[in-house]
């Protein structure tokens, strides 16, 4: 088999075929990362770097401005990878405040609409951000947002730029939208980080009617969004979020609060021409038929046990390899830092031999990192690139 360009060989495991060689990138490049390990060189460059195949991360938002939308002028930051800017209104308007802290970064924000104001508090560190204070405090809060929320859309002129300078590189990648200023794609995934996750989930039980009508309001956001998408040159958009793995959520609240919800902007985002992964971060074993069945594209991230999940990746692979492509498997919480080279190898050399087989695989850690040994990665991407498919034999 000829040598395919990184874009050809992600695609080709994506769609469920059998590249030239096991495909190897990773998720989400993080930038304290870069500016510890590797001397602060940009998102592409660590690519380049280790001779990964490359995702390009970018979700362009555009403004409805026959509904009065438009780009929020008080945002302060435009992550450099993704693009998003926030969309706001007159009756949806979003206000930071930095208070005081001695420990984290904190932020307060207020989602201001006729009707009254909703607040929410963030922290952060250097490795990432968390809600401290969710937005919804009392349950009639869900209908400010019902009322004065923007609706997003894909600004697919933007995409399709961004993915003609890409040209070979690799695979273009988005996500669905989340809720302004701190979400997760998925519906479920979205609300849990508005109310909390153990208050959602005793909900369900208390007042589940309740928790379907919130669902329902993120989903409309998600709907605008993915009908916008018509014509976008995406290779796949991300969809779900850890917060409906089984370590967090039982198989029954997933079948009733995630599935449904999930599985309607699966389809809608297929109508429209685009590829959909689902997200899942944490135990997937009693979910991987579920997941499935929802029709996604691919499924992401297989988290082995030692990394907090429960993936057994040969079972995963016979249980569900022939529906979707797999992405991930790999433990980078032990095989990039303090370990030999020759572990890191051996590591790659287990995915590929419980997963690969047969193609529609694409080798990733189990979601991103933080500390890693850049020796561990090169050894990690060597490897990859040794594991090559054998052509099948033509029988005459």
């Amino acid at each position: 088999m000829s040598e395919m360009t990184s874009r050809q060989r992600m695609l080709t495991a994506l769609t469920g075929g059998v590249p030239d060689r096991l495909p190897v990138t990773t998720h989400h490049v993080m930038p304290y990362f870069l500016d510890r390990y590797m001397g602060g060189i940009s998102y592409m460059e660590f690519f380049d770097r280790f001779g990964l195949d490359a995702w390009l991360w970018t979700v362009p938002y555009k403004p409805d401005t026959a509904k009065g939308e438009y780009y929020d002028p008080n945002q302060t930051f435009i992550h450099p990878l993704d693009h998003t800017h926030r969309i706001v209104s007159d009756n949806w308007r979003i206000e930071a405040e930095e208070l005081p802290s001695s420990d984290y970064h904190t932020v307060r924000y207020r989602f201001v609409t006729p009707r009254g104001t909703l607040t929410m508090v963030l922290q952060g560190n250097e490795h990432t951000d968390w809600v401290a204070e969710p937005l919804i405090k009392n349950k009639r809060d869900i209908d400010l947002i019902a009322d004065f929320v923007t609706h997003p859309k894909c600004d697919v002129e933007a995409v399709n730029r961004r993915a003609e300078a890409f040209g070979e590189r690799g695979l273009v990648r988005g996500h669905i939208c989340y809720f302004d200023v701190y979400g997760q794609p998925g519906c479920w995934q979205d609300a849990v980080e508005l109310v909390g996750t153990e208050r959602l989930i005793l909900e369900t039980y208390d007042d589940p009617e309740w928790v379907h009508t919130l669902i329902r309001i993120l989903q409309e956001r998600k709907k605008t969004f993915i009908r916008s998408l018509k014509g976008a040159r995406y290779d796949v958009l991300e969809l779900g979020g850890g917060a409906a793995s089984s370590t967090v959520i039982s198989p029954r609240l997933f079948d009733e609060f995630v599935a449904p919800y999930d599985a309607e902007l699966i389809a809608m985002a297929h109508e429209v021409g685009q590829r959909i992964v689902y997200h899942t971060c944490g135990g997937m074993m009693p979910l991987l038929e579920r997941i499935a069945a929802m029709k996604p594209d691919a499924m992401e991230t297989f988290t082995p046990p030692d990394m907090g999940g429960d993936v057994r990746l040969a079972e995963a692979k016979q249980r569900i390899g022939d529906r979707v492509c797999m992405i991930g498997g790999f433990d980078q919480g032990h095989y990039f830092i303090n370990c030999t080279p020759e572990q890191t190898r051996a590591e790659v050399r287990r995915c590929f031999n419980e997963a690969g087989q047969g193609g529609g695989y694409i080798l990733s850690p189990s979601d991103h990192f933080f500390d890693a040994d850049p020796q561990l990665i090169a050894a990690f991407a060597d490897e990859a690139r040794r594991c090559v498919y054998e052509p099948k034999e033509v029988i005459a």
